[in-house]
């Protein structure tokens, strides 16, 4: 399926749901940033559709050119629809990307040279008030970075250790139990899925994927689900905070990255820890999150007839921490730090960055202008500077 079938197919879409909205109820409580809403004449579906993007530009002083190098994109470019189906216990996500960032795949042979479009595709069946089965692809439970949306990020983007390390979608089932002590949330996770990422279409190569993630909230919910949204824009009256672990094993991984990154020729079993946590005050808020992932199965790196590296799999540990404050006229200062340590064998370089971010939200993460500045030192590699400023609009 090439780019033009695929716009193809979007307008088709987009004329169906025309359709529909003809001869369905319109929600009259459509805002700004809450997408359009309408439930059908006999309430047997609902559906909300949205829509963002993200307008990127990207610089940095070269070191080794001397020259200032930089680019304007398209970040991220979304089309999102939520509802209920047949029952409100049944809820539904699908989320399309459409710009070059998104659909761009480097494993075209499993993905049946088509474009990669589909983030998510997720049915949600609420078994118990405390108790929802998913099925379908989605974000597997990992580190808190990679769950919180792009859209509602502190900084322009994600951590090098979310790069590095996030478990990101994964065709499969997860259990999400939730249950309460007094104040204390806590809530348990799991997922059973294929290991091999999003839109693969031939059959398994490697073994499957399980992973557990567990949270407690001791003093209880944040407001608008603020443990999975960057920044205090709830700015919580009382102190909020989120601890959490996750552990994820991905049995006989076929990619680089577990979910990630090229196809090798050999497998490795790989296992990942995650531990993370959030903490929101009065328009304060800080997150650090650290993983760990080790290949116990064997040598991570695959090396050629002549005993170079030809093939590895990225294992390592990782920091990040962050904060900001988020002042009553809606800017906000943050800063990042984060360290990357990959297993010596895979011949990849140590980093650190240094992220000082400056925010406008104007309609909290639905219209906000971000930009930040990344110092970065690398082994055996000059100091280098990345400057970038991004407009974020959802609808």
């Amino acid at each position: 399926m090439n780019h033009y079938t695929t716009r193809v197919l979007l307008a088709l879409f987009i004329i169906c749901l025309s359709t529909f909205s003809t001869q369905a109820q319109t929600i009259n409580k459509s805002t700004f940033g809450k997408g359009l809403q309408f439930i059908a004449a006999d309430s047997s579906f609902s559906l909300q559709l949205g829509a963002r993007f993200q307008l990127q530009y990207q610089g940095g002083y070269d070191p080794n050119t001397k020259n200032w190098e930089d680019r304007f994109l398209v970040r991220r470019s979304r089309l999102k629809f939520d509802g209920f189906a047949f029952s409100p216990r049944l809820v539904y996500k699908i989320e399309l990307g459409l710009s070059n960032s998104d659909i761009g795949s480097d494993v075209p042979d499993v993905t049946n040279n088509a474009d990669n479009i589909i983030l998510d595709a997720v049915a949600k069946w609420a078994l118990t008030p405390n108790l929802r089965l998913w099925v379908g692809q989605t974000k597997l439970p990992g580190n808190r970075e990679r769950v919180i949306s792009s859209q509602k990020l502190q900084f322009v983007d994600r951590s090098l250790l979310n790069s590095r390390f996030n478990l990101d979608r994964d065709a499969g089932l997860q259990l999400h139990h939730q249950h309460q002590l007094g104040q204390v949330v806590l809530r348990e996770i799991g997922a059973i899925s294929m290991g091999e990422g999003r839109d693969i279409t031939v059959n398994n190569s490697g073994g499957y994927n399980y992973t557990g993630r567990v949270e407690l909230l001791p003093f209880g919910e944040f407001e608008g689900n603020g443990d999975y949204v960057s920044s205090d824009i709830e700015r919580e009256q009382t102190p909020k905070l989120s601890l959490a672990t996750s552990y994820d094993y991905n049995n006989n991984a076929a990619r680089e990255q577990a979910q990630l990154g090229d196809f090798l020729s050999e497998t490795r079993t790989l296992r990942t820890w995650f531990v993370d946590a959030m903490f929101k005050y009065r328009g304060f808020s800080a997150m650090g999150e650290y993983a760990n992932r080790k290949a116990p199965t064997g040598p991570v790196v695959l090396r050629d007839e002549f005993g170079g590296v030809a093939e590895t799999f990225v294992t390592g540990t990782a920091l990040n921490l962050q904060a900001g404050y988020l002042m009553p006229s809606n800017w906000e200062v943050a800063g990042r730090y984060t360290d990357y340590n990959p297993t010596a064998e895979t011949g990849l370089r140590n980093q650190e960055q240094y992220t000082l971010g400056v925010s406008r939200y104007i309609v909290g993460h639905s219209l906000k202008v971000q930009s930040d500045v990344t110092f970065i030192q690398e082994a055996e590699r000059e100091d280098q500077t990345q400057f970038r400023l991004q407009m974020e609009l959802a609808f």
